[in-house]
């Protein structure tokens, strides 16, 4: 079953942040826009390379009234002490969530049971808590943040203008389409 125009279930989980451990539930993602990054592990090698890239996007994201989570199967204290051992993690100023129960990987069905770990899945959730995108990698596949801008923006635009429709490689500015009959078989 497809995720897409769900609400995010119910949870409770510690998380990280700025040299804090703070408690998250599926109401922090509501009133603004959120974006959830799963990934298979700390200390590991694709992972921190998405990490501090979706770090180095951060500020655009959070003008954009975003906030970014990034969950891992991994305990909170285990993010914090990757945070002070990685000079990539070190930079990260986003949350954190660690999801050791398997809850929340479960709730957005990124969890791969027989190996504990989430699968590389990202979430774009509005501010009434419902999820707009759903992307999911392969384990050996990194993303890329600066396309997460995009999509933001587009979904944003989508919410701020009913029956307007963002056609690919949309950008900020671009012309956007309105479906109708008149289109059927034009584009």
């Amino acid at each position: 079953m497809s995720l897409i125009g769900t609400e995010v279930l119910p949870f409770k989980a510690s998380a990280f942040q700025d040299g804090k451990f703070i408690d998250i539930t599926e109401e922090n993602f509501k009133g603004k826009w959120s974006v959830v990054c799963f990934y298979p592990a700390d200390f590991t090698f694709v992972c921190p390379t998405e990490l501090e890239d979706l770090q180095n996007q951060y500020e655009t994201l959070k003008s954009l009234g975003v906030e970014v989570y990034s969950v891992s199967t991994d305990t909170h204290f285990t993010h914090k002490a990757w945070h002070e051992s990685s000079a990539a993690i070190g930079k990260v100023k986003y949350i954190m969530i660690g999801d050791p129960s398997h809850v929340i990987s479960r709730n957005f069905d990124v969890l791969i049971e027989e190996d504990g770990l989430a699968d590389r899945g990202t979430f774009i959730i509005d501010p009434d808590g419902i999820i707009q995108t759903v992307e999911i990698n392969a384990g050996g596949i990194g993303r890329d943040a600066s396309a997460l801008v995009n999509k933001i923006k587009a979904a944003q635009y989508v919410r701020n203008h009913p029956g307007e429709v963002c056609p690919a490689k949309w950008s900020e500015g671009a012309e956007t389409l309105k479906p109708s009959l008149d289109l059927v078989g034009k584009i």
